[in-house]
């Protein structure tokens, strides 16, 4: 199971995790990996200044975009972007 936190607060938010968010359940829903993730949100991750910011297995990533999603969900899942 791949755990996958991505932050909602305000500034992380309006940064682009809501495109991320789209882009992390599009890439699932693509791969057949929905059942394989515990996916939530938060409120505030702590590193506003770096967002918008995701954790996958409890390593944040930042400044995250939603074309870098793929790479990102790829590696957590042992497959190739």
């Amino acid at each position: 199971m791949v755990n996958i936190t991505i932050c909602m607060g305000s500034s992380c938010f309006s940064r682009g995790n809501s495109k991320n968010l789209e882009a992390v359940r599009a890439w699932l829903a693509a791969h057949g990996h929905e059942a394989d993730v515990a996916l939530k949100g938060c409120r505030c991750g702590g590193k506003c200044g770096e967002g918008p910011n995701v954790w996958i297995d409890g390593a944040c990533h930042s400044g995250v975009t939603p074309e870098g999603v793929p790479a990102l969900l790829a590696a957590a899942f042992g497959e190739e972007a």
